[in-house]
């Protein structure tokens, strides 16, 4: 049998063409991927530059920073007054509060995001998905290799005003659907607090047990509150609007950090007493919220119709798995703090609490590049989403070195003294302080890629990532709490963090997704 050589000639130049392009496609891969880091890391010395794009994320951080510093540092008083209660006392409130921050920011935190996100995009034009980014990016290239925005007719896509206000269903739908999650919260909260109080490591008869089970019920009377702020939080952030928050927040958080030492220590209330302050300074800052949003929006669509549930329930789903994943781990590392015993839960708590204080400042940036990301990709500005994006990561990554250097310089003079005398606890924290200080450049980078994920509506990933990530650390907190104790469990959650940006850090360094057009 003969076998034309030109067949053979063909097939072999065909396999030959063949592999020549899979490994020019590998080789542009890996220089995109090069390129990315580089442009990440370059040009540090004008991360600041005061040009549109800093000055418009400076606008929407700084008060945002300010409002968040707000919350954590209303935290810390109620911290320093319930560690001067007794170590018992503040164990017990550190489990109850890790519950409470897993039922509320399980469900909350999703509804807050989606709004900010939906706000944006209805505000600027209509939404551009993530399959249309990935298969018109490429054309969308001008001869000035700069992306442009596809013309749209600026009248077609104003949004709808009643009786001079605004009408947006992501507004209405957000506020219902907050709503019926404040509901649930509070059932299951206050109907449940002794069950998920037994799961989360306190026995039947412990001397927690009381305390903890009092401040849980009482908190959950504010879960509602908790829904609503945060959704109406999520409005103003979608309109770039971080000064309304700043002042409803900042009233709210004074209030607390007034009542919870006056029912503590003047009212003799205890742990209680700490729980209504809190309570009573949800609310306030919910009615603020909800008074000053309502001036300028209409609360109720004139059509149940426009409503846009099939959004929130798409990509809520999402968000809902990825704040599980993320509550699930760090509810275990609270649980095996607590089964270690009252001592080492009370130092755990300290070490929280300042941990997340100084990391959620981030959320300011954070919540800044989801604002502009969102806007600009609605509008198809790519060029402005890409910018906003580089330039909040490296703002990230000093910001968390600055962060790191304040931490350290505290520490030395002392800062875990002012939550507690007991000699016993400020061992196991100066254990933990080293893993909070060190690791703020990590969480900084971590929760500025959470609002870069949210701002291209990148929820698939940012929820895919976030259960492989929540796998290996919760392994590693399981595992090494029970060789080395309480340390191991600051390494497990500090490997939390660093797994977090890393997978961040591969989304935008492949190019892949919504931010495919980067090639």
């Amino acid at each position: 049998m003969e076998i034309d050589t030109h067949v053979v000639e063909g097939i072999n130049n065909s396999s030959c063409s063949e592999h020549h392009n899979i490994m020019a496609a590998f080789q542009k891969g890996k220089d995109h991927v090069k390129n990315t880091f580089v442009y990440c890391v370059e040009g540090f010395r004008n991360v600041f530059k005061a040009d549109d794009v800093g000055l418009e994320i400076a606008h929407i951080a700084l008060p945002a920073l300010i409002a968040l510093g707000a919350e954590p540092l209303a935290s810390l008083v109620d911290t320093i007054c319930i560690g001067r209660l007794g170590s018992i006392e503040l164990a017990a409130v550190g489990v109850s509060v890790a519950v409470f921050n897993l039922v509320s920011k399980l469900l909350n935190i999703p509804v807050l995001n989606l709004t900010a996100s939906f706000v944006a995009e209805e505000a600027s034009g209509p939404t551009i998905d993530n399959h249309e980014l990935e298969s018109c990016a490429d054309s969308l290239y001008a001869d000035d290799q700069r992306l442009v925005a596809p013309a749209k007719d600026a009248d077609l896509y104003m949004p709808k005003m009643v009786d001079e206000k605004r009408v947006l269903p992501a507004v209405s739908t957000a506020l219902l659907v907050g709503a019926l999650l404040g509901l649930v919260e509070f059932i299951i909260l206050a109907a449940g607090s002794e069950q998920i109080l037994t799961i989360m490591g306190i026995p039947r008869g412990s001397s927690m047990e009381e305390p903890a089970e009092h401040f849980l019920q009482l908190r959950a009377v504010g879960a509602p509150a908790v829904v609503i702020s945060l959704t109406t939080q999520g409005v103003f952030r979608g309109f770039k609007d971080t000064k309304t928050p700043l002042y409803a927040t900042a009233i709210g958080n004074v209030l607390n950090m007034i009542l919870v030492p006056f029912f503590i220590f003047f009212l003799d209330y205890g742990v209680t007493g700490a729980a209504a302050g809190n309570v009573i300074s949800q609310y306030l800052t919910a009615l603020i919220l909800l008074f000053k949003m309502s001036r300028n929006i209409s609360l109720i669509p004139p059509k149940l119709q426009d409503l846009n549930f099939l959004g929130f329930v798409k990509y809520g789903g999402l968000l809902l798995i990825r704040s599980t994943a993320t509550m699930l781990t760090m509810t275990l590392a609270t649980s095996e703090a607590a089964r270690q015993g009252v001592i080492p839960m009370a130092a755990h708590q300290i070490c929280m609490q300042v941990w997340l204080a100084a990391s959620l400042l981030s959320d300011a940036i954070a919540l800044a590049s989801q604002a502009i990301i969102a806007s600009a990709l609605a509008r198809g500005l790519y060029d402005v989403a890409k910018d906003a994006a580089f330039r909040s990561l490296k703002i990230g990554c000093c910001f968390g070195l600055l962060i790191s250097l304040l931490l350290l310089g505290f520490s030395m003079v002392g800062l875990s003294k002012i939550f507690t005398n007991d000699l016993q606890v400020l061992a196991f924290v100066s254990l933990g302080l080293p893993f909070v200080i060190a690791t703020q450049p990590i969480n900084s980078l971590a929760f500025v890629f959470d609002g870069i994920h949210f701002g291209a509506l990148d929820f698939w990933y940012a929820a895919k990532s976030m259960v492989l990530v929540a796998i290996l650390a919760s392994m590693t907190i399981f595992l090494a709490a029970r060789v080395m104790g309480f340390v191991g469990i600051w390494i497990g959650l500090s490997s939390f963090m660093a797994l977090r940006m890393l997978v961040g850090f591969f989304r935008i360094g492949t190019a892949s997704g919504p931010w495919k057009f980067l090639r």
